[in-house]
């Protein structure tokens, strides 16, 4: 498939892009200055400029932009809007990295991880501000997206393991009763969720084992 990774260089983008690539796919980068990325074409602008026609020429896009800063958390919203309003009635499938913090804490629905106490204030801006774009996401039944949620632990530096567990709105813990998983077990799930596409329309999360 043709993918396009808007924040190719970040974190997770560029895990995203290593996978996809080994995975057989042709893959482009978006990212905001030249040369932020090698080994793949790039697309070199501010992500909130991009055009339809620049996005629907591509099977899958993967929206894994790095706004953990507060004065970027506009970019949760203002990008998930600009996407889904782009790829509408299109055959273009949008696949978002999300956040745990909005994951669901009881069987209801009602109460999110972010308004548990023991949440930590310097990500509930943050937090919020992704659940805000699954909440738009969810008003555009005529876009084939995805949210995929880590779990709170991210860990940068961990390894890659097959042992894992998902699931789907609620906040859930590995067989060790920790929320945890490395940026490369998130990349190549997200990869194979590219590849069999179990996941339209809804959001799923994941713990690594």
């Amino acid at each position: 498939m043709n993918i396009l990774v808007i924040g190719a260089n970040g974190n997770a983008g560029r895990r995203i892009v290593e996978k996809a690539l080994k995975a057989g796919h042709q893959v482009t980068g978006v990212v905001r200055r030249e040369g932020a990325i090698e080994g793949i074409p790039t697309i070199v602008k501010d992500a909130l400029q991009l055009t339809k026609q620049e996005l629907t020429q591509f099977d899958v896009v993967v929206n894994a932009t790095s706004a953990f800063a507060p004065d970027t958390y506009y970019l949760q919203t203002d990008l998930t809007l600009l996407l889904v309003k782009a790829l509408a009635n299109t055959n273009t499938r949008l696949i978002v990295v999300g956040g745990a913090g909005s994951l669901y804490v009881d069987e209801d629905h009602t109460v999110q991880l972010y308004d548990t106490p023991d949440f930590p204030e310097e990500y509930l801006g943050l937090a919020k501000a992704q659940g805000n774009a699954i909440d738009i996401l969810r008003k555009f039944s005529n876009v084939d997206w995805t949210f995929f949620s880590p779990a709170a632990d991210f860990d940068e530096k961990g390894v890659e393991s097959k042992d894992y567990i998902l699931g789907n709105e609620n906040f859930i813990l590995n067989k060790d009763g920790n929320s945890y998983i490395s940026y490369e077990t998130y990349a190549q799930i997200l990869v194979d969720e590219i590849n069999n596409h179990k996941f339209s329309r809804q959001r799923f999360t994941a713990v690594q084992n």
